[in-house]
């Protein structure tokens, strides 16, 4: 006990220590809803050079790795704060379990700087290989970071350049590219500050050059078509949603919210908007489904889906309506092809992983709708009043290869479904907004996001532009969509090129090791 109250009382008379945990923590400005995004560059900057390039080697890359891990726990600690919300409202744990659990998520995921910082500096053999060597295992703690336990890429660097001036190159190099831009770009303004001019003009030429190409080769481009869609936000309160005695209220809600609004030729409601199970809903789905029909549109709704036969259940997007544009009826059978089944599930909320010590535990464990059975990975995209949806649910839109895998040359739009409601007045449903948005720029397709109470909101990656609804609002929004065609670069080679760039880095970088 006294060598522990040693150590922490020369932690907290460590300097660096301390700018580590600023530098974590004022990152979370970077993202939305501040989204100050040059404040990545600083921060980033601010942990280089507490880790010093100038000291690598085996004996340094302990120290690395204690800074690296204090910074993600500023990072994360500051950052996904919101998901303490969700606990606390709705765990049913003592204030002190809440917190400690939040405690142990946060460390874990500062484990992964603390690998990206440890590796560079025991690799590294000086200031210039520690560049490369850190660029490549950023690479490597990120994809670890967003696969290790069915991952939780949230909060990656690139995301603060959704509304940055690199957002640019995203339909190319993707948030993945992007992440390790913001690395080499604090990096060069590390060096910039250690009077070393050689590496930041590189860097600089490097990007001028990526830009004017990526200018150059570009694409997509409007089609001259449009599509109007309307939104419907119903505001259902999270405790009342899979109520059974308030399953006709919702319903009902979401009917009356449609109806005046049948001319659009898209109509999207949330996730799981429709509370009843699938099966059991027949005759309301009928009835919605003619009219649709009738009205000449399609409306593309969440529901549950529980299979008595095989007890399986799930997360699911039905069509009802016209699939075509110019149908004389409406399509929608139980089990018919036409559905998303979502297949990134979210851990303890969507299914609990060694239920049966965990669920006795607490309510946060046995939380309703948390026993979710996989959708296949790789889906057909909706078809809907003759437009194709390439549909994501909650918490998939943070997958940019899941998302990408489904995507063809003709889907029309980014469709994404959620319910944030679990996070109350925070930051995280706009940090999800933001994450929606990144995709939009990668694959240059409409997003069109709509929740039970917000952010739902429709953006155009080319023009940059967002229609957003109120937050915490029953509310509807008509929106005039204009449809993208061409495929971007990254759309069809995903994160190939660079990976490829991580390798040569790699090899320059370890090269450099081995020449000393």
């Amino acid at each position: 006990m006294k060598t522990l109250l040693t150590k922490l009382t020369l932690l907290a008379k460590d300097k660096k220590a301390w700018l580590a945990l600023i530098a974590g923590l004022v990152l979370t400005f970077g993202y939305a809803p501040f989204q100050i995004w040059p404040i990545v560059f600083f921060s980033l900057a601010a942990i280089i050079f507490c880790i010093n390039p100038n000291n690598t080697g085996k004996a340094h890359a302990k120290t690395a790795a204690k800074y690296g891990f204090i910074f993600g726990l500023g990072w994360f600690g500051a950052g996904i704060s919101w998901v303490h919300v969700s606990i606390a409202t709705f765990g049913g744990m003592p204030l002190i379990a809440s917190l400690s659990l939040m405690a142990f998520l946060c460390a874990y995921l500062a484990l992964f700087p603390a690998l990206a910082f440890w590796a560079a500096t025991r690799f590294a053999s000086g200031p210039k290989g520690f560049g490369a060597l850190l660029i490549v295992s950023v690479a490597m703690s990120e994809y670890l970071r967003g696969t290790v336990l069915t991952g939780f890429p949230w909060l990656s660097f690139g995301y603060t350049q959704t509304d940055g001036p690199l957002r640019i190159l995203a339909p190319y190099i993707g948030e993945f590219g992007l992440t390790l831009a913001c690395v080499a770009i604090a990096f060069a303004f590390y060096r910039l500050t250690q009077k070393d001019f050689k590496t930041p003009l590189i860097t600089a030429a490097a990007f001028v050059i990526l830009v004017v190409s990526a200018l150059n080769t570009g694409s997509d481009q409007y089609s001259g078509k449009h599509m109007s869609t309307l939104l419907v936000q119903g505001n259902i309160k999270q405790h009342l949603r899979f109520e059974p005695s308030e399953f006709w209220t919702t319903m009902s809600k979401y009917q009356d919210l449609t109806r005046p609004h049948w001319d659009a030729d898209l109509i999207v409601w949330p996730e799981a908007a429709v509370p009843e199970i699938e099966m059991l809903a027949d005759t309301y789905l009928a009835n919605l489904d003619r009219a649709a029909s009738f009205n000449k549109t399609a409306l593309v709704t969440g529901i549950v889906d529980y299979q008595l036969d095989t007890k399986t259940i799930y997360n699911t997007l039905i069509v009802v309506g016209n699939k075509e544009h110019n149908d004389e009826q409406g399509h929608y059978r139980y089990l018919d092809k036409n559905r998303y089944r979502k297949h990134q599930l979210l851990p303890i909320g969507e299914f609990v992983p060694f239920q049966d010590i965990l669920r006795p535990i607490a309510p946060l464990f046995d939380l309703p709708m948390s026993s979710f059975t996989r959708g296949d990975k790789v889906q057909n995209n909706l078809r809907a009043n003759g437009f194709n949806l390439l549909p994501a649910i909650c918490y998939e839109i943070v997958f940019a290869d899941l998302v990408r895998g489904n995507y063809k040359s003709d889907s029309d739009l980014l469709f994404t479904v959620s319910n944030d409601a679990w996070f109350g007045d925070s930051i995280g449903p706009l940090q999800h907004m933001q994450i929606a948005r990144m995709r939009s720029l990668e694959l240059q397709r409409p997003l069109v996001r709509v929740t039970n109470n917000g952010v739902s909101a429709v953006y155009d990656p080319i023009s940059h532009t967002q229609q957003t609804m109120p937050q915490f609002e029953a509310a509807t929004m008509k929106a005039d969509i204009k449809l993208i065609q061409g495929d971007s670069v990254y759309s069809q080679y995903g994160n190939v090129f660079v990976w490829g760039f991580v390798v040569l880095l790699g090899v320059g970088g370890f090269g450099v090791r081995f020449r000393k």
